[in-house]
């Protein structure tokens, strides 16, 4: 993952895969594996990434985890949410 802080806090961590808990299967099934490869790793640039993908509709959001769009306005050119999509795209 990045080389920022490690995020050590599991409330915090715990938080982000309830809030990562989607109204579409589809999205559940990519984030669930994702975060059983990734979410003891995970650095706070990881842990603010995927906050920005979440504020996102669930729609938009597997859009972008399926490829089939690309970041856009505040989210394009994010270095953190372009290398934490890769990941989520990956598993």
């Amino acid at each position: 993952m990045g080389s920022a802080t490690h995020q050590s806090d599991p409330l915090r961590r715990a938080r982000l895969r309830w809030r990562a808990r989607r109204g579409l299967l589809e999205n559940d099934l990519i984030f669930e594996r994702f975060f059983s490869r990734y979410e003891h790793d995970l650095s706070d640039a990881d842990v603010g990434a995927l906050t920005h993908l979440l504020d996102l509709s669930d729609n938009d959001l597997m859009d972008l985890l399926l490829a089939r769009t690309e970041p856009q306005d505040a989210l394009a050119g994010n270095a953190d949410v372009s290398r934490v999509l890769a990941l989520l795209r990956a598993v």
